[in-house]
């Protein structure tokens, strides 16, 4: 069995946890390979094991069986980037803040990997959305776990995103911007933007707005199945897109289009964790302090 680990810079207080992960694995017997970056984050604070190694971007991960993401949400979704169609599942720590996808506490690392190694998990499939495009934008790497966007750049004047469905005419967005978002991405961008919540299953996107002018502009769910293309407008040439956290801009020439990914994200859940248990803990949902 060998594992991938990857994160990004750790504070003080986790880096014994970090310590105790290399232990655990190696003491089991567990092969470990650590992202470059991760390894360079690490360094100041402790000795990789010299039974590791590492990869990169161009590494092979074929023979990897899970990867561990340790921090916060961002960093699983740079995760899904390195995994791709391989579809390796991947476990969230949760280092960082939120944690709604990284959804396991770093205090409790030593019972989940236990998990992990007594298969005691269930895999979530979630779905991914994938970008079509006339000039390479994201370096080949055109899937994302939660959302895709349009945002103007450089300027405090609106954007017109002509947007259609299946070929046909949707609307014209006169806004800020306007994101197409996967049930994962609801939780996200979008919800912040008035989008609704949506079950990880789903087989939806949903069209959301980023501050529209038209107040009578609401969110859309379509389907998944759809293809959604797009086409800008507006003062400035130059725009910015999105595939989670990852921006670039484009000139107003560019075709565009998103439709759901040949192959999903497949995200490891501890036994007593789920979408509504972590939808009401992190998110809040539903409290009222009445009723406390």
């Amino acid at each position: 069995m060998k594992v991938a680990i990857i994160g990004k810079p750790v504070k003080e207080e986790v880096v014994p946890f970090v310590r105790q992960l290399f232990e655990i694995l190696l003491r089991q017997g567990i092969q470990v390979t650590v992202s470059e970056s991760f390894a360079e984050c690490l360094t100041p604070h402790l000795s990789i094991p010299p039974e590791a190694d590492f990869y990169n971007r161009e590494t092979n991960l074929q023979d990897v069986s899970h990867m561990l993401s340790l921090g916060g949400d961002g960093t699983l979704l740079d995760a899904v980037t390195y995994v791709g169609p391989l579809q390796i599942p991947i476990m969230g720590i949760n280092m960082g803040r939120l944690g709604f996808l990284a959804s396991v506490p770093y205090a409790q690392l030593e019972s989940a990997v236990d998990g992990l190694l007594k298969g005691h998990y269930t895999i979530e499939e979630r779905s991914l959305i994938h970008l079509d495009s006339d000039q390479e934008v994201f370096d080949g790497i055109n899937f994302g776990l939660n959302e895709f966007s349009i945002l103007k750049r450089d300027t405090s004047s609106m954007i017109a995103v002509h947007t259609y469905i299946d070929g046909e005419y949707l609307n014209s967005y006169w806004a800020d911007g306007l994101i197409v978002a996967t049930p994962t991405g609801s939780t996200g961008y979008s919800l912040s933007c008035g989008g609704p919540v949506m079950m990880p299953q789903t087989n939806n996107f949903v069209i959301s707005p980023v501050c529209p002018h038209n107040l009578n502009v609401r969110p859309l769910v379509v389907s998944d199945r759809s293809v959604i293309s797009f086409e800008i407008e507006g003062r400035s040439t130059r725009y910015l897109v999105s595939l989670d956290s990852r921006s670039r801009p484009v000139d107003a020439s560019i075709q565009l289009a998103v439709r759901r990914e040949d192959f999903n994200a497949r995200l490891v859940k501890l036994n007593q964790v789920n979408f509504l248990t972590t939808l009401r803990t992190k998110m809040h949902w539903g409290l009222d302090q009445r009723n406390g």
